[in-house]
């Protein structure tokens, strides 16, 4: 068991580096698309300001709450297991993954719901950016979400303590970095006129 310690202790720096690493072409990928945003939103403001209208709101403020709710339930999972608590990370990571599917299950009804209405990413330039913006972000939703499974399995068989949380830290990492991009998408879509 010594060993197995032992082989992690180099891990947390080298792992916090590498999902800096990682976030900083995330930023890059979600800075450029919103970019791309600003610039055809000041090009064509008319167009944005109607077809914005078109979103619904209700649903995009209930996703914002989730992920909010899934920030803080993710923090609580990783402060737990800093002081050794396995149980409370076990639950703070199903409440994450619950929060996390709740978010996916409303984007899939705003989506029909668009679609219904005959919205689609060719109607025009403002759904064209919507439904690529939210589509990015959803994946990235689901790729926290299948890491969070990994995590939990890891967590039951009890790979996580107080000394080595390494995994469940760079998670949380990315998992807030998701939530911030949706921080600015909900405004930007569906607020600003």
């Amino acid at each position: 068991m010594a060993s197995k310690h032992k082989a992690h202790k180099g891990a947390p720096v080298s792992a916090r580096l590498g999902i800096w690493a990682f976030l900083a072409t995330e930023l890059l990928l979600f800075g450029g698309l919103f970019t791309v945003y600003a610039v055809f939103r000041l090009s064509y403001p008319d167009l944005f300001h109607v077809q914005h209208l078109k979103l619904n709101r209700i649903m995009g403020a209930l996703n914002t709450v989730l992920l909010l709710t899934s920030s803080l339930s993710m923090a609580i999972g990783i402060a737990a297991i800093r002081q050794g608590r396995q149980r409370i990370l076990k639950i703070a990571l199903a409440v994450t993954l619950a929060l996390a599917a709740g978010f996916l299950c409303i984007k899939y009804f705003e989506w029909s719901e668009d679609f219904g209405h005959g919205l689609y990413p060719a109607s025009n330039l403002f759904f064209g950016l919507y439904f690529m913006m939210t589509g990015l972000h959803g994946l990235h939703v689901l790729f926290g979400m299948l890491v969070m499974v990994w995590l939990l399995l890891r967590a039951q068989r009890g790979e996580f303590s107080a000394d080595y949380n390494t995994p469940v830290e760079i998670t949380g990492l990315y998992w807030h970095f998701v939530d911030l991009v949706w921080i600015y998408l909900f405004p930007l879509l569906y607020l600003i006129g």
